[in-house]
């Protein structure tokens, strides 16, 4: 895996403002060929730094409003039980997010429903059927202030 220059930097930030720019306008931007910027996507793509392309669609408007950071403790923190739990939880369509985390609680999870009602749909029929779900706090997100999925590459890191 080759270490990443200023211009693979540069490439993924554009890319992360705007994955449908076409290689020939990237090009125009860094002013570089079309061909180098593709090769250099190309590359970027089989290494894994872009793991893949998406869209970011407006929550609210979808109806998907009912926003919440849910903890969760496990009952006991067996090497097979964590697995398990994040093997299940990856499948539920409604959670956005997983982290493993530090502290009073073992994962942190975004879930996203209409209201309330689905949400505890969510939560009886898919959450707490997950094996070795303890203890659950939900905090409700009341507005978003900030939403971005972009990593601040360009930063002066």
């Amino acid at each position: 895996m080759q270490k990443l220059d200023s211009l693979d930097l540069s490439i993924l930030d554009i890319l992360q403002e705007d994955a449908r720019l076409p290689t020939r306008e990237i090009g125009l931007k860094l002013n570089k060929s079309h061909s180098s910027i593709q090769s250099r996507i190309q590359r970027l793509r089989d290494e894994g730094f872009i793991k893949k392309y998406t869209v970011v669609l407006d929550y609210d408007k979808l109806d998907f409003g009912f926003m919440t950071f849910t903890s969760i403790q496990l009952k006991d923190h067996s090497e097979d039980l964590l697995n398990s739990f994040e093997r299940e939880i990856v499948k539920i369509p409604e959670v956005m997010e997983c982290h493993y985390m530090t502290g009073d609680y073992d994962f942190m999870l975004k879930i996203v429903a209409k209201d309330q009602h689905e949400y505890h749909e969510v939560l009886m029929k898919k959450l707490f059927a997950t094996i070795g779900v303890g203890r659950v706090q939900t905090k409700l997100v009341m507005k978003t202030s900030k939403s971005d999925a972009r990593l601040p590459i360009k930063s002066g890191r």
